[in-house]
């Protein structure tokens, strides 16, 4: 059986959007939160191969240095016709000053090079929570997609050049409420974040009425 999060958890994470995002999505919950960067916490090197090992080395890092439950996500974009690149490696394509537009431009090019016609692609998240202890649970969720010119600049990272199945708007032209919000009544969401947090939820979070 899942563990309960109550109280105050520290998110794991450096990332103002994901922060953003992370908040909201706890909103619902009466779960204070605080991030690993407001705690001033270092970020630990990410050596995993796998979305749900480098969350895990997050969370755990947060966790132990903050004796509290934490969590964390590991994402990225995959890029069918880049055999899954940049994958893991996808805030790395930004470089050390967080260019996206560049990192969109390199995935463009990449694509160019390849004589690519597929622009299939989507985004993967991987939730961890860790407790104090070591114990930790898995959650994930993907979106599926195709990368377009990019549009709009609500988002972060590679949500201008991403339009999810279903819709005529890249994550990047949606509100934050569209891309990332979850109707409980059906526990449903859009974007990968939001698909893993629903189960998140179910399994360790208890809605405040």
């Amino acid at each position: 059986m899942s563990r309960k999060l109550t109280g105050k958890v520290v998110i794991a994470t450096h990332n103002a959007g994901k922060l953003v995002e992370m908040r909201e999505l706890l909103a619902p919950f009466g779960v204070a939160a605080v991030s690993a960067g407001e705690l001033g916490l270092p970020e630990p090197d990410e050596t995993g191969t796998m979305f749900s090992e480098n969350a895990a080395i997050k969370a755990l890092a947060a966790a132990t240095a903050a004796n509290l439950p934490a969590f964390a996500d590991d994402s990225g974009l995959c890029v069918d016709a880049l055999d899954g690149a940049p994958g893991l490696f996808s805030a790395r394509w930004a470089g050390p000053t967080k260019d996206f537009a560049g990192a969109m431009a390199r995935i463009e090019t990449e694509l160019q090079k390849r004589g690519a016609t597929s622009r299939r692609a989507h985004f993967v998240s991987a939730l961890v929570v860790a407790w104090p202890d070591g114990h930790t649970e898995l959650f994930e969720g993907r979106v599926f997609g195709d990368l377009v010119a990019p549009r709009g600049t609500a988002g972060f990272g590679y949500d201008p050049m991403f339009r999810p199945d279903g819709h005529d708007r890249t994550f990047g032209e949606m509100s934050s409420e569209e891309k990332h919000g979850v109707d409980w009544r059906t526990g449903k969401g859009l974007s990968h974040r939001a698909r893993a947090f629903v189960t998140l939820a179910e399994a360790c979070l208890t809605r405040v009425e």
